[in-house]
């Protein structure tokens, strides 16, 4: 099994990033996806879930900026973040809640 995160990088202030996560190995239709994310020095902590009727839950700090999505035919998950602001630098992950974990991208938010 393998989780392929990407799409992080450095951006600007009030930028725009879209990460990715292309699941391999898995039954990718039936599992609840969601990503977390590291700041340094900070706990993880969730960003956004999906489940597999394509119910999402975002965090309440980032709802309207971020969006989560999945394309279940490409077994891919994806994290649209706008406005992005220099606290959301941190390293993202993708999951699927259990304790298979992508290997992170780096997003990186200069002010």
């Amino acid at each position: 099994v393998q989780l392929q995160a990407s799409g992080g990088g450095v951006v600007q202030a009030g930028g725009s990033l879209s990460l990715s996560c292309r699941a391999s190995g898995f039954i990718f239709t039936a599992d609840t996806w969601a990503w977390f994310r590291q700041a340094p020095g900070k706990e993880r902590e969730l960003v956004a879930s999906i489940t597999p009727t394509f119910h999402t839950f975002h965090a309440d700090s980032l709802r309207g900026r971020f969006a989560i999505s999945r394309d279940n035919d490409m077994a891919t998950l994806y994290l649209g973040m706008t406005d992005l602001k220099p606290d959301d630098t941190a390293v993202y992950y993708c999951t699927n809640l259990g304790d298979d974990w992508g290997q992170g991208t780096q997003v990186t938010v200069s002010s």
